[in-house]
Formats: structure tokens, sequence, C-alpha cells
């Protein structure tokens, strides 16, 4: 991402020695922040950057570089801009994705004149992590499942399949697409993966027939996989014990930034993404091994400034910090993972060590020593007998559901009693949106489950057993181990693709860095619904493992358990609020 945006607006920065204003909307905001930074572009002669819809004074003598989403909002708010009277010398219009005629028509009438570059640069996708990408869109959740929005979903999933070929374009991929099989369930046919894997792959072939390099591009070594938030249900609700999952799930983070307070009592806030090389490096990890690796990080920097040992608290790592100018972003580093943990840890003893148990013996099928649980309800009546809050209880009273593939209409309506949300049962009842099964079906015929990979002879955690059922997919497509008649392709992936075994053909040596991957095979995964932090650490596990291929995975938005759980009791919601325009002053 960042090198496309250093090869189109960037470029077009230089050819200019003039000082120049860039103007960004909501969404562009966030992309640009995702890859680059404000010192990157005051390099390239950007002087400042300003809000699209906020109110701005002119600035005649300077040239305008408006980066936004092809929308009618943001159209016309660009026209605002220089219809009466200009606010700038003139304009660079990026869009990110294809504007239609209708409204580059309308912005040549108004404003043509001032106009003097016009591109689109196919990227309406938020590179959220080195491995990791939104369509930025929570809002596609209701408009895809709720029986309220029927008339949004085809929209949704149209802008969906946009954004993902945009996503293929940057990689510079065209791969062959498939779709896990629709499910059925009270007669009722969810088959979204399918209507989303025939328009990716329709706008794909469109995409490369219109290409500027004049030839058509055939399919390269990459794979598409689509899937459904139903198709696991259980990893997006379980308490995880690693520290990104667990932080995001137990500690109040909005916006990737974490508030804390410092020991002098003053407001602190930091912003968990990959800048922070120490977050990047701990955030798959088990907690148990973050609350051991970051005290051992400290002390290093201790002793190496011949501090004196012993144990580490927040007040010794702020008169350090006074002490070593030097070293104080990389001491503040590990005050905030320091602050975090400790955050996490106190959570977790509280109350999540005694729900995870249940948690895993209920989504896992056995207990720690492997012996299969054979009464559920006698795993989970602990759980509702403790004071628990209300969220924790619905988490295992779910959990207890998916383990039975549904309950008796009767046993529901007791667990909704104990756990006293008969006003809210919908955030149990409305999973069926999703095609999970929550009332038991009279069918001789049970819904058959997907065959779980044998992970007994891995090293884990007795409270972290439970491994979320995209790791399985994602292994078993990199060694060309899925099943036709699960898995149908759309389109077809190139013969060559065959996982890892043809990627290591190909290659004399096993890739072991990201650069080296992307001359071999890439996965992309696009989970309908969102995705849990659990299912973006399997792409960068996976990809660690296999090294000859790279992983990717994305989905409309990232959803913690508490999050999603908010999402499907919204779902029998009517429809009562519309978007507005409205132009900020200050």
């Amino acid at each position: 991402m960042n090198f496309r945006i250093k090869e189109t607006i960037i470029e077009d920065c230089k050819k200019s020695e003039i000082w120049k204003i860039l103007i960004l909307d909501h969404f562009t905001t966030k992309l640009l922040s995702s890859c680059c930074k404000m010192s990157d572009l005051m390099q390239e002669g950007i002087t400042i950057v300003e809000d699209l819809y906020k109110s701005r004074e002119p600035v005649l003598e300077m040239k305008a570089i408006y980066f936004m989403t092809p929308t009618a909002k943001c159209v016309d708010a660009f026209i605002g801009d220089f219809k009466l009277k200009p606010k700038y010398k003139a304009a660079y219009v990026y869009f990110t994705d294809y504007c239609s005629d209708e409204l580059f028509n309308k912005m040549k009438l108004y404003c043509g004149k001032y106009i003097r570059v016009c591109k689109e640069l196919n990227i309406s996708f938020l590179p959220q992590e080195s491995q990791v990408f939104t369509c930025d869109n929570p809002g596609a959740f209701r408009s895809i499942y709720s029986p309220h929005c029927s008339q949004d979903k085809v929209k949704t999933l149209e802008t969906l399949a946009a954004q993902i070929v945009t996503l293929c374009a940057t990689l510079d991929e065209n791969p062959g697409v498939r779709y896990k099989k629709e499910t059925v369930l009270e007669n009722t046919t969810l088959d979204n993966a399918k209507q989303l894997a025939a328009l990716v792959d329709y706008k794909l072939t469109k995409h490369y027939d219109m290409d500027d390099n004049s030839k058509k591009k055939g399919k390269t070594q990459a794979q598409l996989l689509i899937v459904e938030r139903g198709f696991d249900p259980v990893t997006p609700i379980l308490h995880e014990l690693t520290y990104q999952a667990m932080a995001y799930d137990l500690v109040p983070i909005k916006n990737d930034t974490y508030k804390y307070k410092s020991k002098d009592g003053s407001e602190k806030e930091a912003l968990l993404n990959e800048d922070d090389q120490l977050w990047a490096r701990l955030r798959h990890m088990h907690i148990a091994e973050v609350s051991e690796q970051i005290p051992k990080l400290v002390k290093e920097i201790s002793a190496n400034k011949k501090q004196p040992d012993g144990k580490i608290t927040i007040s010794g790592l702020s008169q350090l910090m006074k002490k070593m100018p030097h070293f104080r972003k990389q001491v503040a580093q590990k005050t905030v993972h320091l602050n975090l943990t400790e955050d996490c840890m106190n959570h977790f003893q509280k109350n999540v060590e005694k729900l995870c148990k249940a948690e895993q013996d209920l989504a896992v099928g056995s207990d720690v020593e492997g012996v299969k649980v054979k009464d559920p309800m006698r795993t989970l009546l602990p759980v509702l007998l403790h004071p628990h809050g209300t969220y924790d209880k619905i988490r295992a009273v779910l959990l207890y559901i998916f383990s039975l593939n549904g309950t008796t209409e009767e046993n529901l309506n007791k667990l909704i009693q104990h756990v006293k949300i008969e006003e809210d049962r919908e955030f149990i009842l409305n999973w069926r949106e999703l095609g999970v099964p929550i009332i038991s079906s009279p069918s001789f015929f049970p819904m058959r489950r997907s065959s779980r990979r044998d992970r007994t002879q891995e090293e884990t955690y007795s409270l972290s057993r439970w491994t979320p059922v995209i790791k399985d997919v994602m292994e078993d497509a990199v060694e060309n181990k899925l099943e036709t008649r699960e898995w149908p392709h759309q389109s077809e992936c190139p013969a060559a693709w065959n996982g890892s075994g043809a990627v290591s053909a190909r290659q004399k040596h096993k890739a072991s860095t990201q650069d080296e991957r992307r001359s071999g095979s890439r996965l992309i995964i696009f989970v309908i619904g969102g995705i849990s932090y659990s299912e973006m650490r399997s792409a960068y596990q996976v990809t660690q493992s296999v090294k000859s291929c790279e992983v990717i995975i994305g989905s409309s938005h990232i959803v913690t358990p508490m999050e999603l759980l908010d999402d499907i009791q919204a779902l029998s919601k009517p429809t009562t609020t519309k978007e507005t325009f409205t132009i900020v002053k200050e």
C-alpha cells in the first residue's frame, strides 16, 4: 500500500516544487495512517493535512491534493470547495476506486478548470496489519444478516467484492476463487459466500480486461477463499489468552488506542500498531510468556545502564526514563506493555481464569486429560452459578449450545431464564441468521461437522487448547487438501497451485522473510461478517510454519466478543437511523 501511494500521489507531488495541502475523508485518513507517517508526507512537499468535511480557510496560493472515496458525499464536499469561490489554486484528485461517469461529469461541470489530475488508485481497503486487511465496514454485518436489511444485502456484497478486487490488484494477483459450500438451516439456504465469490470473480475478470497493460492477465499463483462468519461461531466468543486477543477483549481499547494512568496519576495513551516493534513481537504470544518477557527486557536495559537489579516497578521505569533520554522511547514501549500486561492479568485472576476451563472443555469437547465431555450441562452449570457478568454467561451458554449443535426449546428457555436475559434472548436466538443451529432439529440427520486436524501432539497451555477452525482451512489449502465438495471452485486455480509442495518446487530455498515469500504463492482468506484477533494470529502462524506461502486474512471488519454479541442482538431490530452529511465549523 505504501508503495502504491508513493508511485501515484507522492510522485505527482514531486513534479511540482510548490508546497501542497492534502485533504482526506474519514476512510482515506485511516488508510493513509495505516501505511504512511506525517514526516514522510512532509518530505514530499505536503505541509498540511485537512478533513474534507470540515470548514477550511482559503489558501489561494497553494495546490490541494484530494484523496477520497468516489461517493456522492465526497464529490459534493469537493465541489463545495470550488463551485462559488475557489479555496485553492488547483486540485489534484485521487479516488480510492472507480468513479462513476455521473459523479465525474458533475465534478467536471462545476470544477473542471481547477482539476489538474484525476486518477483512480484501486485501493479501497484498509491494510490493518502486514497480513490483515479490512473493508472498514462494520455495518456490512447487519446489511448481510439482518432480516430487516434484505434490500441492502446485494449492494453490500457488490461493494465488498469491489474492495476485495482492489486488494488483489494492489498485490498484483488474479487468484483462483473458492468458497465454503452454502449452509441449509430450517429450510433456508445461506449462500452469501457463493454470491460474493461470483461477484469477485466477475469483477476480477473485468478489472484485468480493462488493465492499462493492454494484455489480459491470467491466473496468478494465488488462491482466494471466501467463508461466512457462521462457519466457526466458537472462536470469536471464547476468552483468548494470547496477548492481542486478550487485551482487546478485556481492556477498553478504542481505535487501537490504549489509555492508562501513570504512577503520578497522569493520563497516558499508546497506539497499538506495528510501529511499536515490541507490540508486533509480543502480540501473538500467550499472556504467560508475555508476563515473563517484559520484565526481562526491562532488566536488560537496567543492566546495560548499570541500574540496580531488583523488582521492576512502573515508578522505577519513570526514573529510568528521566535519567536516560536516549532510551526514553525504548523504555516507554516497555512501560506501556508492563501496564497492559498487568491489566490483562488482573482481569484473568479476577474472573476469566474460572471461565476458561469450562469454555475450553465445551469448545474442544474434552477436558485437559483428553477425556470426552459426556455431559456438557455439568461443565456449564458452575459458570451459571458463579456471579459472572451477563456477557460472560451468554458466551458460556452459546458454547454449550454449539457443542450440542443446538438444544431443545425447553432447555433454551431455562438457560435464558437462568442468565436473566428474557428481554434480550436475541443474543442467542439471532445466531440462526448466521446459519448456526440454536434449536436442535427434529431431523434424523444432524448437521455434519467438519472434521478437525489432529493437534494432540502440539504443545499448548491447558486453558488455550482450542484452535480456530480457519487455521485448519489455511493448512489444508496450502497442502491442497480442501475437498471440492465442501469448497467448490468459482474459478479454477492454476494447475501449479498445489500449496507448499508446488511452491517448494519452484523455489530453490524456503523463503524466510516477508519479501522473499512474495515470490512464492499467496493464500487470501475473506470472512464475511468479521474476523477475530485469534483468526488474524492464525494467518501469521501458518505463514511462519509453511514459509513458502504468505497467508493474508481479511473481512468487512475486526470483531471482539462483546462487539459481535451486540451485533448479533441488533440483527432483529428494525433500521431507524440514516446517515447525514454536515459541515463542521471550527
